[in-house]
């Protein structure tokens, strides 16, 4: 699972991939030995086993055995930074873990400490994108849960993101002179 796309043929990567996946899920699950799904999980991708274009029987098994693993993950006491790492390996489905991972990658952009490299291309001006679209989820969650901090953050970090401006949260690691005005005019 650890092996780069480029250590395999092209067309035994993803018959690889497919009959690792079993294996791989209870590493995740409880009792697995643990491991970073988002560094793993990666090769899943266009670039690699391309999971997209598997049987869609065995995409969709393996689709909700995300959503499961992810959903015990929220329920049984793991720590924020153990759901993150499944919530980024896993495309997000929990409300609850789609809510800290806006924040966290949120946060991390207004601070210009955003680091994608692992993912695909590593091209962060996709995560931007996408977390601009999140508002509307959001909102909607922090609606539900008012007395949410982290769903009041999301919304708080996507709304200064958008608007390139200073990141509303101390820098822990000194000052940051400078709004983010370069993702603001992007748009």
């Amino acid at each position: 699972m650890g092996k780069l796309v480029d250590h395999w043929d092209a067309d035994q990567y993803p018959i690889l991939w497919r009959r690792l996946i079993p294996r791989t899920l209870r590493r995740y699950g409880p009792g697995g030995p643990g491991t970073d799904p988002a560094r793993e999980l990666r090769s899943l991708g266009r670039y690699g086993a391309e999971l997209v274009g598997w049987p869609v029987a065995e995409r969709t098994a393996v689709e909700q055995a995300f959503r499961a693993l992810l959903t015990l993950a929220l329920t049984d006491g793991r720590s924020p930074s153990d759901i993150r790492d499944l919530v980024e390996g896993f495309a997000p489905a929990p409300d609850a873990g789609l809510v800290r991972l806006t924040r966290g990658w949120g946060t991390k952009f207004l601070w210009e400490e955003f680091d994608f490299r692992w993912w695909y291309d590593g091209d962060p001006q996709a995560v931007a994108d996408w977390l601009l679209t999140q508002r509307p989820r959001m909102a909607s969650f922090a609606a539900r849960h008012p007395r949410c901090k982290n769903a009041a953050d999301a919304l708080i970090a996507i709304s200064h993101f958008q608007e390139g401006d200073w990141s509303p949260w101390f820098y822990p690691y000194g000052p940051r002179p400078h709004p983010l005005l370069h993702l603001a005019t992007s748009r």
